[in-house]
């Protein structure tokens, strides 16, 4: 299991910063600047793959599987090394999705190779991406995998629809942790935060793309298809709540800490964050409200301009084994795209492991699953309006 990380900069649910440094070229992206945008007859170079059998890929740190006894060795792209006879450069330089944009963002828009084959971000800045047209269509026909197993809920997003540019590494869900011992009560809606006994002792992620959806399903809003005004009702309660001293903070992944030590009682939460906190304090709980959920993913893209394309696909399509599915799934406790890994781990001779496979933070049950929904992403001409707002509550 990989050690849970309590730093802010390895959030893979990331901050939404300021409008300056990166995050100024995010503002760019997010404004549709027609000269960013390439054309898809530009996207493509001469694919390498037959002749160099290599690749590079981008990942986040801690989110791949690795040995227990050698942390530099991991066995599930070692197994695909070995198969494949592909060698894949592994690079964990994804600490923020804003920081990456900004450090790849210059070669794209002017046509330039990034000189990386395969990266992870996560599905709203993908779906900046995607506009821009900086990421090549996947083929198909060279991923039955992804095509047989892909979860049905993470098929069709908004912003990729048909999932024709991205296809998810792993999934997650916003929802609710507390804990139950010291609160004393169950939490099972996203009012249940506004109590009186809650005050002064509640987070909110800080992140706008972060917070926002599970805020407005609170609300009963179809968080496929929001409009401004659920976006702006959301921030005239967030502010109503601040100026309670109900809101305690707003936080990175940093409210790890604060639910720990009991400073906190409930907060926004990640579930993969929730199954490594419950390893150590049974009390904490996670909860899908029963207004629903958010289900976010961190996907993989292939840039344009990628030399070795054909081997990133094959790549991609080699994760989607239910059985590799299952085996990464052990390690990073994330909500996994592959249902069918479930059953592999279900039949594991490992008590420990086959437990797994009936934890609904990584395999939802059917209840659950008709909770969650995939937000559409902030567009291009509202961001800048958005992120206006929610920074001056949130005090960015």
């Amino acid at each position: 299991m990989p050690l849970l990380s309590t730093t802010p900069t390895l959030s893979r649910r990331t901050l939404l910063r300021g409008l300056g440094g990166s995050a100024a070229l995010g503002a760019l992206a997010g404004c549709g600047v027609p000269a960013a945008y390439v054309a898809p007859g530009d996207r493509a170079a001469t694919d390498r793959s037959a002749t160099e059998q290599r690749l590079t890929w981008a990942n986040w740190p801690l989110y791949i599987d690795t040995d227990d006894e050698h942390p530099s060795r991991r066995p599930t792209l070692e197994a695909f090394e070995k198969r494949s006879g592909i060698s894949v450069e592994y690079i964990e330089e994804i600490n923020d999705n804003d920081e990456f944009f900004g450090k790849i963002s210059l070669s794209l828009m002017n046509h330039q190779p990034t000189d990386r084959d395969l990266i992870v971000i996560s599905d709203w800045m993908c779906g900046r991406f995607v506009r821009l047209g900086w990421v090549q269509e996947m083929d198909r026909s060279r991923q039955p995998n992804v095509t047989e197993y892909l979860d049905p809920l993470l098929r069709s997003p908004a912003f990729d629809p048909g999932r024709e540019f991205t296809v998810p590494w792993q999934s997650g869900i916003t929802g609710i942790a507390y804990n139950r011992r010291r609160l004393g009560r169950e939490i099972r809606h996203v009012s249940d935060l506004w109590a009186g006994d809650l005050k002064g002792r509640v987070t909110l992620l800080s992140g706008m793309d972060e917070a926002f959806a599970l805020l407005m399903q609170g609300n009963g809003v179809d968080i496929t298809d929001w409009t401004a005004d659920d976006f702006h009702t959301v921030c005239d309660q967030v502010e109503k709540q601040v100026a309670k001293g109900q809101i305690r903070r707003f936080t990175g992944n940093d409210y790890i800490k604060d639910l720990s030590s009991g400073d906190v009682l409930a907060c926004q939460a990640y579930s993969g964050d929730v199954i490594q906190l419950q390893a150590d304090d049974p009390d904490i709980e996670f909860v899908v409200p029963e207004e629903g959920a958010e289900l976010w993913s961190e996907s993989l893209m292939i840039p344009n301009l990628a030399r070795h394309k054909a081997n990133a696909e094959r790549l991609i399509d080699y994760y989607y084994q239910p059985e590799v599915a299952a085996d990464l799934a052990a390690w990073v406790n994330y909500v996994c795209p592959v249902p069918a890994a479930r059953d592999v781990l279900a039949s594991s001779g490992d008590e420990e492991t086959a437990a797994l496979a009936e934890d609904p933070l990584i395999f939802p049950d059917a209840a659950m699953r008709e909770r969650l929904a995939i937000a559409r992403d902030i567009a291009a001409g509202e961001r800048s309006e958005f992120a206006k707002r929610w920074n001056g509550i949130v005090g960015v």
